[in-house]
């Protein structure tokens, strides 16, 4: 499934490889040779929005800022970036959130943290809040993992931040946290030898921020030197945020949970995304998809090209994907099924996901199971 429509000459299209290991700022030092524009868009390949990347851009480049990173809604099943199991889990830790700081107009980012349990206290820069006058902190806004950066300064961070792995974990908290004591070069000046180094003192306890403040506003800071007098070239450097609006979709594709989740969304409330068009029971059925007698594919279901079900199927609120064989008296609930599964008779298959070239021989169970690709379920066997 895919949530943007990408117009790409493939003329002009190159595939880098990097190992499986390699976090996301070393798989972008891997292709630098190949970043020629002033400004690159940097998108994970497991996001899944109706959003135009163009939007994101323009906001980037009408704020002239250093990196722009797109958020939006937290998804309400769960927790993306947690890692947890299954929802049933008791014992589980409590979720993981990224923590947002926002300027009033919520177009600067001010403050980011991945995964800081909420019960704990953060800390922030007290120059930066001073600057702001205010900050907005939002527990529920996800990185979408989409970002427009200017090329000379993300190169510049990789080269100079041998260590920083991570884009999210590294890469943009530093560029925020550094906004108004940049370490960056720009036309060859530093901004510390200026004196505006960030002393440790700037860092205190949220809870401990006083509201009042005599420092120039947040624009202003940009606009002028702490002082009033003419700024030295980028001694600060902007860090914006594009939120995108409620009636859009984003989700990322980052665990099983977030995979069912978003495959329900797409035979759903966002079906638009498929490109099908539902039936009259609001289902989607492949014209070559073959169904047996007395079958029946209830409503939020997808049936995929040339797949075929035999008598006294029943599939409810699943996905099934093309060219599977499916046999008599079939159960398929909550699930997942990819392509060219094979699915003897009398199996059961509950809030499941089955990845392709799967085969399940006759009156095979399945319940809240990941079963991999090209795997075989015996006769009879029961996995829960």
């Amino acid at each position: 499934i895919t949530g943007v429509s990408w117009n790409f000459n493939f003329q002009h299209l190159q595939v880098a490889a990097v190992p499986e290991d390699v976090g996301t700022a070393d798989a972008l030092r891997a292709i630098a040779h190949h970043l020629t524009a002033n400004d690159i868009l940097v998108v994970s390949g497991d996001l899944i929005c109706d959003i135009p990347p163009g939007a994101v851009a323009a906001a980037h480049r009408r704020h002239d800022a250093v990196v722009t990173a797109m958020l939006c809604s937290a998804p309400v099943s769960g927790q993306p970036d947690s890692g947890s199991s299954g929802a049933k889990d008791k014992a589980r830790k409590p979720g993981r959130f990224n923590i947002i700081g926002l300027d009033p107009t919520k177009q600067f980012l001010l403050h980011i943290t991945a995964g800081t349990e909420v019960e704990k206290d953060i800390r922030v820069q007290k120059s930066i809040l001073c600057a702001a006058g205010q900050m907005e902190i939002r527990a529920d806004l996800m990185d979408a993992h989409l970002y427009a950066f200017n090329r000379a300064v993300l190169q510049e961070v990789l080269d100079q931040k041998q260590t920083f792995q991570s884009i999210k974990l590294d890469v943009l908290p530093y560029l925020v946290r550094t906004q108004l004591s940049s370490e960056l070069l720009f036309s060859g000046v530093r901004a510390e030898e200026h004196g505006n180094d960030t002393t440790q003192n700037d860092k205190v306890m949220l809870s401990q921020l006083l509201s009042n403040t005599s420092m120039p506003s947040f624009y202003e800071l940009y606009a002028s030197g702490s002082n009033g007098s003419t700024p030295l070239p980028r001694k600060t450097h902007k860090c914006c945020a594009y939120i995108a609006s409620k009636g859009k979709y984003c989700a990322r594709v980052n665990s099983i949970q977030s995979f069912c989740d978003i495959n329900r969304d797409v035979i759903g409330d966002a079906s638009y995304l498929s490109g099908y068009s539902f039936s009259t029971h609001n289902n989607i059925i492949h014209p070559s998809a073959v169904l047996g007698s007395k079958t029946t594919v209830g409503p939020q279901c997808m049936l995929g090209e040339g797949s075929q079900l035999g008598d006294k199927c029943s599939v409810k609120r699943s996905v099934i994907g093309r060219h599977c064989r499916i046999g008599s008296n079939v159960k398929v609930v909550n699930s997942v099924v990819m392509n060219h599964v094979t699915v003897g008779d009398g199996c059961s298959i509950q809030g499941s996901v089955i990845c392709s070239n799967v085969q399940l021989q006759d009156r095979a169970v399945l319940k809240d199971c990941q079963v991999g690709a090209g795997f075989v379920v015996t006769t009879g066997s029961e996995y829960k």
